[in-house]
């Protein structure tokens, strides 16, 4: 029997390494397309680690163009030992350690971190590990106390099997691998996957937040600054709300889509289960209204406090007729003045 702990955290950066694809597919069936269905994953690099004194391996990993992933990968005698929540903690410092010295945006606000618990070579003795089903539900909750039965079947609740004697269990903090041949790479893969899309919809969701803060204050300066100004002001706080609503509508389908086009094999079905662990409909649900309120604000904010471009023009066009008349009367003037001297 095998035991490795497998912690990553994933951040935002301004421009992700590309390096080496990461070898996709697996023992599990899936239609020959699967692999160019969902977002590719690079490693930026991997070596060898000191964790505490023990042998680990650093992994970066990257999405493009703006997406690092650390990943500390260590092997355990024992996964189910009192220490195991303490060098969980240490291996996640670690991590964000390696994002902020890459340059990572707000690592310690804005980042996925997350652990995955791998148990493989046990033969037919799976169900002799679920025996520690209460540990295991603490582990994925990243909590020491102990659980009520019922929030231990709600966690054994989020799980996948495919073969007879393997299974998955997801959780919000971590993930549970029983794989007797120990090859996790595609759970993996997904697993991160979902946690570099839920870190998206943490981010968009924050950009919105502030692009509503920055509208407020454009009303609230409306009086000190004239409304021609504030109108083109607006006009373009608007046309950046209109690509931001483009793009952010393109992201949500594009995963979406990708991710159908493996159909009913074991990978959608796993990051199906992860989708809703995490919430991806709510958070979808959520930007998408704070888009609309963005849009109907412009609107409304363009129209009482703004000029518009045709009002604009109607109104330099009125100043023209204005010069023009005056200029006309004043050529009056002096052709009188010429013919009556």
């Amino acid at each position: 029997m095998k035991s490795k702990v497998i912690s990553f955290v994933i951040c935002e950066v301004p421009k992700a390494k590309k390096g080496e694809a990461v070898p996709e597919g697996g023992r599990k069936s899936a239609p020959p397309y699967a692999e160019k269905a969902v977002p590719q994953q690079f490693i930026a690099s991997q070596a060898d680690y000191d964790f505490g004194g023990m042998k680990a391996q650093m992994t970066l990993k990257s999405y493009q163009p703006d997406m690092l992933l650390a990943e500390l990968s260590f092997d355990v005698p024992d996964i189910f030992s009192d220490n195991i929540f303490n060098l969980r903690e240490a291996a996640i410092d670690e991590c964000a350690t390696i994002l902020k010295n890459k340059g990572g945006k707000d690592v310690n606000t804005f980042s996925e971190e997350y652990t995955v618990f791998v148990i493989s070579d046990y033969g037919d003795k799976a169900q002799n590990f679920l025996a520690n089903r209460d540990k295991i539900a603490s582990l994925l909750k990243s909590e020491k106390l102990k659980l009520d039965p019922h929030e231990v079947e709600h966690t054994f609740s989020s799980s996948i099997k495919y073969e007879s004697n393997d299974l998955v269990i997801v959780d919000w903090d971590g993930a549970f691998v029983f794989s007797p041949q120990g090859e996790y790479g595609e759970d993996l893969r997904l697993i991160q996957l979902a946690n570099m899309q839920l870190l998206r919809y943490r981010l968009l969701d924050k950009d919105l937040e502030g692009r509503l803060k920055h509208a407020v204050k454009l009303v609230k300066a409306a009086p000190q600054e004239g409304r021609l100004k504030q109108s083109r002001a607006l006009r373009v706080a608007f046309r950046e709300i209109i690509g931001l609503e483009a793009r952010s509508i393109s992201e949500f389908h594009a995963l979406e889509h990708d991710v159908k086009l493996i159909g009913d094999w074991y990978s959608a079905r796993l990051y199906e289960l992860l989708a809703k662990k995490f919430k991806f409909e709510e958070w979808i649900k959520d930007i998408k209204e704070k888009l609309e309120s963005l849009e109907d604000f412009y609107t409304i904010a363009a129209e009482n406090l703004g000029f518009s471009r045709t009002q604009v023009l109607e109104l330099v066009q009125i100043w023209a007729f204005f010069v023009l008349q005056i200029g006309w009367f004043a050529l009056i003037i002096l052709e009188f003045w010429y013919f009556t001297r």
